[in-house]
């Protein structure tokens, strides 16, 4: 029964069986989304209460369903962009909440830049009085099209202002400003994750990401769309991985506010991933080239030299078997309403 002892979130009666004890109440915004939803279950499983916020934009209410019916789950339906008022106290905040790939956040920029910033603001302010701490997810995107390979924290980055990507990449940098801003100023314990490339079950088939695009054209037979020549490069974090990465941020003492890269360090060619995922799903689709994106990053690579010596984190999942997984959920999903066949014998 060791694993009952983690955080602190048991303790055994005197007829022996198991009572949980609540160390903490954590507010999850963004927490029906593709990461937000794996925190969510991380954070219930080690004996917390949770409060998922989400205004279901991208997020969906399918990835949170299971946990309906927990006493220790609840789902407020709320876009940050407006304050949100929660009357019970709160521990910690963890602020997911923000499109996060192409197609989403480009289809309502302003949306997207009024929820980095003025969601960011609101949340902050609850965190204020509530005297809670608070973990920023922001992105490797606030390094852009790097002029520096891999990509370190102290690295300020190469980000157009007005471009197709820039109420995201601006957005997130501008988040982060406020995070640092308002613990100086009000000193709000803050944290601000860099997340790089993340992928695994519960990804939309249709975010425009470029695991979850190869994944579904390659079961579906479809021409798999590479774009330019497929030579710019990718680092791939398993999202197991990546929460774990964040809870060990927030968990971290006060004394940690700068920003810390979370991501796996192996690097490959979108290339090299198309053909994987085509050997992996048995795949005839061919490849088909697409111009390249404007400001779309040649290279992308973290550096997690401070997270391994900060958090003592580093990923363990490795990309094929990452891609496994992956691939499997979206196999479920994709052909679980197609009719059964049957052959005659």
């Amino acid at each position: 029964m060791h694993n009952l002892k983690h955080s602190g979130a048991y303790s055994r009666l005197e007829n022996g069986k198991v009572r949980r004890k609540f160390s903490k109440t954590i507010l999850v915004a963004g927490g029906a989304g593709f990461v937000g939803t794996h925190l969510c279950k991380r954070l219930l499983d080690a004996g917390n209460k949770v409060i998922c916020v989400d205004s279901l934009m991208t997020g969906r209410q399918s990835n949170i369903q299971s946990f309906v019916g927990d006493e220790n789950f609840r789902f407020v339906l709320h876009d940050i962009i407006k304050p949100l008022k929660i009357s019970k106290p709160i521990d910690e905040i963890y602020n997911l909440a923000c499109p996060a790939s192409p197609p989403h956040y480009q289809a309502d920029p302003v949306h997207t830049m009024q929820t980095c910033i003025l969601g960011s603001i609101n949340l902050l302010r609850l965190a204020r009085k509530k005297g809670a701490k608070i973990l920023l997810a922001s992105t490797s995107e606030v390094y852009g099209d790097p002029k520096v390979h891999p990509q370190p924290e102290n690295y300020w980055g190469n980000v157009n202002t007005v471009g197709p990507r820039s109420c995201y990449d601006e957005g997130k940098r501008c988040a982060e400003t406020l995070f640092h801003d308002y613990a100086e100023r009000d000193g709000i314990e803050v944290k601000i994750a860099r997340i790089f490339n993340t992928y695994g079950p519960l990804m939309r088939p249709d975010d425009g990401r470029v695991v979850s695009n190869f994944i579904c054209q390659a079961l579906q037979g479809l021409p798999l769309t590479v774009y330019g020549d497929g030579q710019q490069t990718r680092s791939f974090c398993y999202v197991d991985d990546l929460v774990s990465g964040l809870v060990a941020l927030m968990a971290i003492g006060k004394e940690v506010c700068d920003p810390v890269n979370l991501g796996n360090p192996g690097e490959f060619t979108v290339m090299e991933l198309a053909c994987l995922v085509r050997e992996m799903t048995s795949s005839r689709s061919r490849i088909e080239h697409l111009p390249l994106p404007k400001d779309d990053p040649v290279v992308r690579r973290p550096s997690i030299t401070r997270a391994n010596r900060l958090l003592g984190w580093q990923p363990t999942i490795p990309l094929r078997e990452g891609l496994e997984k992956t691939v499997a959920y979206f196999a479920a999903e994709i052909f679980a309403n197609e009719p059964i066949v049957e052959v005659a014998e």
